[in-house]
């Protein structure tokens, strides 16, 4: 591996990790806003479970489909537009008032639970054979980002209410996402 080859490697491997962070933070986002909602709605022990289930049952689901995506047209397109379409969704999550928006919305999150069947193929195809446990150790890490949200989360609910915990995750969402894009390489 000549060095230039290893730098970009190394960078897509940086910014893919990073996006896979930010994109279990989001998808384990109902985990902590799903305690207000509860109470905001008046939800049954089923309902919210129910509710912080959605997008952990999308991102599983979807995680065939968006692999296929990925042999077909690469990695680096099909996590960028898979990020770009959940910026959307989690942004609209705090103008949510009934229950059913809720499960609609955290259908369209879990989109971001998908993001491991896109990134472990992309990342693995920049390194060779006898680095490919060390970078698939690396992005995997950014499963961490389900620990992160129960950082975040919190801290954003006690200074400015749940509502408000969608809106920076957007934002994150969509700044991680031109990160990514111009971070990696095809």
């Amino acid at each position: 591996m000549t060095a230039n080859n290893r730098r970009t490697a190394l960078s897509v491997l940086a910014v893919s990790t990073l996006s896979f962070t930010v994109c279990f933070m989001v998808w384990m986002m109902f985990g902590v806003i799903g305690i207000p909602i509860k109470k905001q709605l008046g939800l049954t022990a089923t309902q919210f479970g129910l509710l912080t289930a959605t997008p952990v049952l999308t991102g599983s689901l979807v995680r065939v489909p968006l692999g296929m995506w990925t042999d077909r047209f690469g990695g680096r397109i099909v996590l960028f537009v898979c990020m770009l379409l959940c910026v959307l969704p989690i942004f609209m999550m705090s103008y949510a008032t009934e229950y059913w928006r809720f499960l609609v919305l955290g259908l369209f999150v879990g989109l971001a639970g998908g993001s491991f069947s896109v990134g472990t193929p992309y990342v693995a195809r920049w390194f060779p054979k006898s680095q490919q446990g060390f970078a698939m150790g690396v992005f995997g890490a950014g499963n961490s980002g389900a620990a992160v949200n129960k950082f975040v989360a919190p801290a954003i609910v006690v200074a400015a209410g749940w509502t408000m915990v969608p809106k920076v995750y957007a934002a994150i969402m969509l700044g991680t996402a031109l990160l990514f894009w111009f971070g990696s390489s095809h």
